[in-house]
């Protein structure tokens, strides 16, 4: 498999982030709202979907503040 150059670091890393997250998030979302109903997996799927949606930008916008932040409260080795 190719890899990608380093330059994609910053996208790549949020990427898989968001897909993750979402992911385990809209699943216990989903679990709590409506239970192990029959339709279960559709719903999710939905809801994950939709939740990637916007997760994925918005980490790619938060993510400089996130830095600064981290910079912020933990001391440079």
């Amino acid at each position: 498999m190719t890899k990608l150059p380093p330059r994609f670091a910053g996208l790549v890393m949020p990427l898989f982030l968001s897909v993750i997250m979402t992911f385990v998030i809209s699943m216990v979302s989903t679990l709590r709202g409506i239970g192990p109903a029959p339709d279960f997996l559709r719903v999710w799927l939905g809801a994950w979907g939709i939740s990637w949606v916007v997760a994925f930008p918005t980490l790619l916008g938060v993510l400089p503040l996130v830095r600064r932040l981290t910079r912020a409260v933990v001391r440079a080795p």
